[in-house]
């Protein structure tokens, strides 16, 4: 890929967004050249920021020209370096923030249209301002972006009950590499009249095209919830519950989060304003929520449905939140684990899933390879047993020094990663591939589908411009 003259490029990407829309100081470009967890670390000729879905397709087609890659952020919460430039210092990081305009928010057809940098929580506000519900929940939502959310296919909690942002847009406004609008915006629900172009760039984690805004499928406003922490004897037994679970809810089952206990002991060592829900210690815990617009109904559904689990034995014991301070305890429980993590030192982490039956045999023989491979590992598997995605953690031995057990990642990942294709699984649930797995992906991947993988990336983007050295 060659470059023209750097000064001349930053004159014209000026030209487009204004002098103030082209960072380059060191100190202000600093924050969008590494992630949150500082595993990548990058340069870049500059940071650009456009206003507008215009301005975005016009510095693609400038830096196409020009064969300069580009690398698209939104909020800059991802976890495996797909939005974090290179070290050539020769790309420009596009940042999508300023393009934060809630475009409609229409009740009536229960959608709402977003430009791509709007964060979630945002979206999520203008949503319940006019009685409706828009289900996209992470712990990052104060600060990704809708852009981000669709480009990885965000997953996150309610997973379950709502699918994952795949499944909540209907359609995309997208730049492409050659500096083409696609103006997919659509609220229909049904359009058969071709390929589902959306769906082709939602996680294509900006190798695609950029989206520059989303039409969204929005739910009605949950007027009630239910809220429980259950505690139980193993991850068999937890499937058992999400089974009754599924059978006496229905449709108001919304989360189902699967916490092990050695995961509660890390939070109440290390997080303030945390109390163990129940009485007595239990190896698993399984935090689940029920949700509905109705007024009234979800508290004596979760009452019937956990006696039925305690009177089969299924259940060892449950606390329901009775208040709205409980049910937030409740949560902080789930949602500071991966901090509360830190303070133990280091911890190699994966985002896998599996099917929801093959969770209990893989969590089982996972634990038993990795702590015989690495004696006094700390295994630490939590999160969306709802749909299959667990976050397979890893905590270094008590004591251990952290950079030997760091050390030890690629041996550890083999084996967790080899019984995920085991048990036909996928090596990145929800946060994506971006730098972090692109090798690997070539190893698990159906080759027929990477040969298509990169037909496509070949048809849309000839020059490889967009997000160089990310996925494939």
């Amino acid at each position: 890929m060659t470059r023209r003259d750097d000064s001349g490029l930053l004159d014209r990407l000026s030209a487009i967004v204004g002098r103030s829309g082209v960072i380059v100081d060191p100190g202000a470009m600093a924050a969008y050249l590494h992630e949150p967890r500082d595993a990548f670390f990058g340069r870049a000729l500059s940071v650009v920021e456009p206003r507008s879905a215009r301005e975005v397709a016009s510095i693609l087609a400038l830096c196409n020209d020009a064969g300069v890659g580009v690398v698209p952020q939104g909020g800059n919460t991802g976890l495996v370096g797909g939005q974090t430039p290179d070290e050539s210092g020769a790309q420009i990081v596009l940042s999508l923030r300023k393009l934060d305009k809630i475009r409609e928010v229409d009740s009536a057809s229960d959608t709402m249209t977003v430009e791509a940098g709007v964060i979630l929580a945002n979206a999520q506000a203008a949503a319940e301002a006019v009685g409706r519900y828009f289900p996209l929940s992470l712990a990052a939502e104060g600060s990704c972006t809708i852009g981000g959310n669709l480009a990885t296919n965000a997953g996150g909690v309610h997973v379950i009950a709502y699918g994952a942002a795949r499944d909540l847009a209907l359609g995309l406004e997208v730049a492409l590499a050659d500096g083409r609008l696609l103006s997919g915006l659509s609220k229909l629900r049904k359009d058969n009249t071709g390929y589902d172009l959306a769906h082709l760039f939602i996680g294509s984690e900006g190798t695609l095209g950029v989206i520059t805004a989303a039409t969204l499928k929005l739910f009605p406003l949950p007027r009630s919830r239910a809220t429980a922490f259950v505690g139980l004897a193993d991850p068999r037994a937890a499937l058992a519950l999400l089974s009754l679970a599924k059978a006496r809810a229905g449709a108001a089952l919304v989360a189902f989060e699967l916490i092990p206990r050695i995961g509660v002991e890390f939070v109440l060592r290390h997080m303030s304003g945390v109390r163990d829900p129940l009485s007595g210690a239990h190896r698993w815990y399984v935090l689940i929520e029920l949700a509905s617009p109705a007024e009234s109904g979800v508290e004596e559904l979760l009452t019937e449905l956990l006696g039925e689990a305690l009177e089969q034995g299924v259940a060892e014991d449950a606390a329901v939140a009775a208040t709205l301070e409980q049910r937030a305890g409740l949560w902080k429980l789930r949602e500071t684990l991966p901090e509360a993590q830190k303070p133990e030192g280091g911890s190699i982490k994966h985002d896998v899933s599996v099917p929801l039956e093959s969770i209990p045999a893989f969590l089982e023989e996972a634990n038993a390879l990795v702590t015989a491979h690495a004696p006094g590992a700390r295994p630490t598997p939590f999160g969306h047993m709802g749909d299959g995605n667990i976050h397979y953690n890893v905590s270094q031995p008590e004591c251990a020094d952290r950079a030997a057990f760091l050390a030890r990642r690629e041996e550890i990942n083999e084996i967790v990663h080899g019984l995920v294709t085991k048990y036909s699984g996928s090596v990145s649930a929800e946060h994506g591939v971006g730098a972090l797995k692109r090798d690997l992906l070539r190893k698990v991947k159906d080759p027929v589908a990477l040969e298509l993988m990169r037909a496509i990336k070949s048809a849309l983007d000839p020059k490889g411009i967009l997000n160089p050295g990310k996925m494939l």
